[in-house]
């Protein structure tokens, strides 16, 4: 079997993730979530947990089908101003969320999803054509240690000694130093997407260009998918007992968290790559390939969509105002359903919605590139 340069199963990893985030992201009501859809309060690792660094991973994996075949030049002028015009997009579209609709620059959060996305895109797609494989990987460890260390060992200024806790680490003490009032509104003193825990972030891309590269290398498909589990659950195993002294953390992005996360993320890419590329069990995944080829225009119009609707103000039956999110809530979904139910159904409704949205745009063959 030829590898296809463009994985049918990478688009459904992706579709998953980018729909699971929706999801996850929009409740019907915060105060009525089911356990497995919130996120660890700090240690820990939840299947919410995953779809971040899911995505990292999936960047990460998309960079080397997407550039293997310009390694032979390697970096070119032509090829860093797309990189380059690539990241300040993404970059400028998640500062354009944060800032929606207020526009109020004086607060405007700096660090956000999509903007971690475009610096892990940028960094490991400089390496991919400037560095080959064996360095790539020798650059993961590098960082992995590095941030270990630096989190461990190097005392936290005006808090002392090293630690791991929201509001003193390490990464926290620079988040506050250079972007006070420009972090998430949640705590405001540190941010779960910061500067210092992005990284480890980048290990968690370059993890995934190796994971492409391991696809391309190896060409019989059940040798190949049986790497990618071992390869999964050599990494699962290292996370979790790394993680017995560096816990695995999402809002600090520990090192253990990145080889835990990229291990679960290498065998779920696997099994979808088993089924749908290799036996062609494709009839569940059109879904999540509606998704997956517009993943980046559904995150961001549902975000908008989400904010807009927490702006709308309806009457409510006390003679008060609700936004028209909680009304929706309120009237459509709780009315009938337990409070943690109808939360849940309102969010699959809301990914319902857009993937209608998704099934025209693919129809008509709508793919909103960068």
């Amino acid at each position: 079997m030829k590898q296809p340069e463009r994985l049918a199963s990478l688009d459904v990893f992706r579709g998953i993730t980018v729909a699971a985030m929706i999801l996850v992201n929009n409740p019907g009501s915060w105060g009525h979530i089911y356990a497995p859809l919130k996120h660890a309060p700090w240690n820990g690792c939840t299947p919410t947990d995953l779809i971040f660094p899911f995505f990292l991973f999936i960047v990460g994996v998309s960079i080397h089908f997407a550039y293997q075949h310009k390694t032979p030049e390697g970096l070119t002028q032509k090829t860093f101003l797309k990189i380059l015009r690539r990241t300040l997009i993404i970059f400028s579209l998640g500062i354009f969320l944060s800032l929606f609709p207020k526009f109020d620059f004086s607060v405007v959060r700096i660090p956000g999803v999509l903007q971690r996305i475009s610096v892990v895109f940028f960094f490991s797609s400089i390496l991919y054509l400037t560095t080959s494989w064996l360095t790539q990987l020798r650059i993961a460890v590098v960082l992995l240690l590095a941030y270990y260390i630096l989190m461990t060992f190097v005392p936290v200024p005006g808090f002392g000694a090293p630690n791991l806790e929201p509001e003193t680490n390490l990464g926290a003490w620079l988040d506050y130093t250079l972007l006070k009032g420009h972090l998430w509104t949640q705590s405001k003193t540190w941010d779960p997407e910061g500067i210092l825990s992005t990284v480890p972030a980048i290990a968690t891309g370059i993890i995934g260009m190796l994971t492409g590269k391991l696809f391309t290398e190896i060409k019989d498909p059940a040798t190949r998918v049986s790497w990618l589990f071992f390869i999964g659950a050599v990494l699962i195993v290292l996370g979790l007992s790394w993680g017995l002294f560096f816990p695995i953390n999402k809002s600090l992005w520990t090192s253990s968290f990145v080889l835990y996360t990229a291990g679960i993320g290498m065998q779920f890419l696997a099994a979808c790559h088993w089924l749908i590329d290799v036996h062609g069990v494709k009839a569940w995944s059109k879904p999540f390939t509606w998704y997956g080829m517009n993943a980046l225009f559904v995150f961001v119009v549902s975000g908008l969509l989400v904010k807009i609707m927490a702006r709308i103000k309806i009457t409510d039956g006390a003679g008060g105002e609700v936004s028209s999110w909680a009304w929706i809530y309120k009237n459509v979904f709780e009315s009938w359903l337990a409070p943690v139910n109808a939360s849940l159904a309102m969010a699959i409704t809301l990914v319902t919605f857009f993937g209608l949205i998704l099934w025209w745009m693919f129809r008509k063959k709508i793919f909103i590139k960068i």
